[in-house]
């Protein structure tokens, strides 16, 4: 047997120490597993400081242990241990009175201040580099008079694909106050020509046929604009515009305040925030009818042209707020 005698009563245990004896009781075992025993890291600990007496070890009556059994021997009144070397079979570590607790807490406070206590260097918060410089801070302003610009062309594509979708019923309708052609004729101008040469001929007949000639060439400008929206996929074109100002506006909405943040330590509310914040609802608003619109619900569809139009609004007032904010960083900052 192997015997460390440990000196009471103890000091506030040195780093290398308290290291080794937390990463030791960071295993041990009160209610039955095996794992293993906190007393020969004390001990190497002890060694290791070059004062035994620097380690705190709690004085018990005795340890109970299925492998030490009566080789542990323990004298309270001298508060001196005997530590048996031993394997990994230790199951119960003694708990210490509060007296001898308070050094090793208060060796646990003070590393535990000095990890969790910033450096003085570090109080300013951390260098973001290009993302405070100009570089970054004009990434919002273009960022967000591109999305300006594509929020208009997108309003343009949606637009155009409702009246792709509409057309039709406008021809329908026009088509009903067509007077009826003769058999064999498919135009206006024909039919009049056949009317006339009749043996009979009914003047109303023929002047409703000259009144024709206006809707029908009305019916073919019609037909020559759906099949150029056609041609031009607005449809198409639209949702995809509108996914990406979806995404991009609100990226660089997000982008603008975490940049401002980055600069000055804090945000500055007001119009442009407020408003940039109700733009980026709005969108949100309008992408959450498409799948209504899709299954034809009309009422759908009346949210989300309002919604779009009242964000192109807001979009255009936010341009008046934002300018002098882009002005105001211009002159605060510097390349790059």
């Amino acid at each position: 047997m192997i015997r460390h005698h440990l000196r009471f009563p103890p000091r506030p245990l040195p780093l290398a120490a308290l290291v080794a004896i937390i990463a030791a009781s960071a295993r041990v075992q009160v209610s039955g597993f095996a794992i293993p025993a906190i007393a020969p890291a004390i001990a190497a600990a002890a060694k290791s400081s070059r004062a035994a007496s620097a380690v705190v070890v709690p004085p018990v009556g005795r340890l109970a242990s299925s492998s030490w059994k009566d080789d542990v021997d323990v004298d309270v009144n001298r508060r001196n241990i005997a530590i048996p070397d031993v394997g990994n079979s230790m199951t119960v570590l003694p708990t210490p009175p509060a007296s001898y607790a308070l050094p090793v807490v208060s060796s646990l406070i003070l590393m535990t201040t000095f990890f969790l206590v910033p450096a003085a260097h570090a109080a300013a918060g951390p260098d973001w580099g290009l993302f405070e410089g100009r570089s970054g801070s004009l990434l919002h302003p273009i960022a967000m008079l591109s999305m300006f610009g594509l929020s208009a062309s997108t309003a343009l594509l949606g637009y155009q694909w409702r009246r792709q979708r509409t057309i039709g019923d406008e021809i329908s309708t026009l088509r009903k106050g067509m007077p009826k052609l003769p058999d064999g004729v498919d135009a206006i101008d024909r039919a009049i020509v056949v009317a006339m040469d009749a043996e009979v001929v009914d003047m109303a007949y023929v002047n409703s046929l000259r009144a024709a000639s206006e809707i029908e060439a009305k019916i073919a400008d019609l037909t020559t604009e759906r099949k150029g929206l056609a041609s031009a996929n607005p449809r198409d074109r639209h949702f995809n515009q509108g996914a990406l100002l979806l995404f991009v506006g609100t990226a660089f909405a997000i982008e603008g305040p975490l940049n401002t943040y980055a600069r000055a330590g804090k945000l500055f509310p007001g119009p442009h925030l407020y408003a940039g914040a109700g733009l980026v609802v709005l969108w949100s608003l309008a992408a959450a009818m498409v799948p209504y619109m899709q299954k034809g619900n009309d009422a759908a569809r009346a949210v989300h042209v309002g919604a779009n139009v009242a964000g192109i609004g807001l979009f255009a007032w936010q341009v008046t707020t934002g300018l002098p904010i882009l002005f105001k960083v211009i002159e605060l900052t510097k390349w790059p």
